[in-house]
């Protein structure tokens, strides 16, 4: 005999819905203690988040404003690209017969008179390593930041680089009679000093600009650059280049760059240069910017039978001193890594347009 199942009550009896509802009670409870801890935690982040990104976009700019696209201490004596007559046979100074040694070693003689323009692009990774100040405490690396750039060049001297770090885009370029660089925070504006090279045309990218550059440089002898055999070569603005990119609430005081070239294969591996600027405003103490900079190139590779450096590294270190400075000088360190991805010689469609300045530096 089968046992009759009792019928499914369609309504929660009184004790069902008593036990619900002091469930409920109790979740409603749990559930604002929870976001009344929470709110609190998430507001603290949120400012924590808001001050760091603050912070990291201070630091994005000084980034780019050093190391995005600096220029050269002095200029070109003739078109990027385009070779000098072969130097004589019998060399006068150390530096020709460094020079002769490395358009020999990079190949570069053979895009005389055959290379009109040239295509660069890379990927860079941009990071401030620590900030010592007064106290002689340092500051929390910042996480690095990766961006990336690409340059055009034409002759005669002309040229412009686009670089995209984090959010921001800086572009510099040269039309031959003035260069100029564009930033978010501060617009455009012309180079004091006149038309002088891209640093990174130099950092291994273009040696025939090289060679030209260093073919007027001052021999310093030798030294020993990361276990390698160097001969150091020396370049510097000279007083009325100094004059031309100062002005009355700064002053030029120097630049110099010094090329080490390697004595085993002649091949440019190490840069370094470094400006010093007075800054004085009316009634305030004077202040002195000391920026030096340093590159190492690495990984040469061969393109169109030319030898060209495809990764580097660079660092700079900026210092403030003066007597408005109390707790002494402070400084600040930044670095760099760099990639290329793609070179090439003679790219068509790239005209005399390409390389207009802005409307407001016209």
């Amino acid at each position: 005999m089968s046992t009759r199942l009792a019928p499914l009550s369609e309504e929660p009896v009184i004790n069902e819905i008593e036990e619900e509802e002091e469930l409920s009670k109790k979740g409603r409870k749990k559930w604002k203690k929870w976001i009344k801890n929470n709110l609190l935690l998430l507001s603290q982040q949120s400012l924590f988040l808001l001050l760091f990104n603050k912070k990291s976009e201070d630091d994005i700019k000084i980034l780019l404003s050093v190391l995005g696209c600096p220029l050269l201490p002095v200029s070109s004596s003739s078109p990027p690209l385009i070779l000098t007559p072969s130097l004589p046979h019998q060399v006068s100074t150390s530096a020709e017969y460094i020079i002769q040694h490395f358009t020999a070693a990079t190949g570069c003689r053979k895009l005389e008179g055959s290379v009109k323009n040239m295509y660069v692009t890379g990927k860079v990774t941009m990071a401030m390593v620590d900030e010592l100040g007064s106290a002689g405490g340092a500051a929390v690396r910042q996480v690095p930041t990766r961006g990336c750039f690409v340059i055009w060049q034409m002759v005669p001297k002309k040229w412009q680089i686009e670089l995209v770090v984090g959010r921001h885009k800086v572009v510099a370029g040269s039309d031959g009679n003035v260069a100029w660089r564009r930033t978010p925070w501060l617009g455009s504006h012309t180079a004091k000093g006149g038309v002088r090279p891209l640093r990174r045309s130099l950092q291994g990218l273009d040696p025939v600009a090289t060679a030209d550059v260093f073919s007027s440089a001052q021999y310093m002898g030798e030294k020993q650059i990361h276990d390698v055999d160097c001969f150091v070569l020396k370049l510097s603005a000279d007083d009325t280049d100094l004059a031309a990119r100062s002005d009355p609430t700064a002053e030029m005081i120097k630049h110099v760059m010094f090329g080490y070239f390697s004595q085993k294969n002649g091949l440019l591996l190490y840069l370094e240069d470094s400006y010093l600027t007075r800054i004085q405003s009316p009634g305030c103490h004077p202040t002195y910017w000391e920026t030096t900079m340093s590159t190492k190139m690495e990984d040469y590779r061969t393109v169109e039978g030319v030898r060209i450096s495809h990764s580097g590294k660079s660092s700079a270190i900026i210092t403030r001193f003066g007597d408005n400075l109390r707790g002494g000088p402070v400084t600040t360190r930044m670095e760099e890594t760099w990639t290329i991805d793609d070179l090439a010689f003679n790219v068509p469609g790239l005209s005399m347009d390409c390389f207009i300045p802005p409307e407001d530096i016209q």
